[in-house]
């Protein structure tokens, strides 16, 4: 399984998330909530998919 920063570095490529830093952190945030509503659907869908 790939490590979190790869993953998120992923889905900054994908424009899926932004971020935005405060001294040594950083923090991500969705670009928009309609990203959220599209894995909320696909999760519900494998929910109900699996055997």
């Amino acid at each position: 399984m790939a490590k979190p920063a790869t993953q998120l570095r992923i889905l900054r490529a994908m424009r899926l998330v932004k971020y935005s830093k405060q001294g040594y952190s950083v923090y991500y945030s969705l670009v928009e909530c309609h990203v959220m509503n599209l894995y909320r659907e696909v999760a519900e869908y494998l929910k109900e998919t699996e055997v």
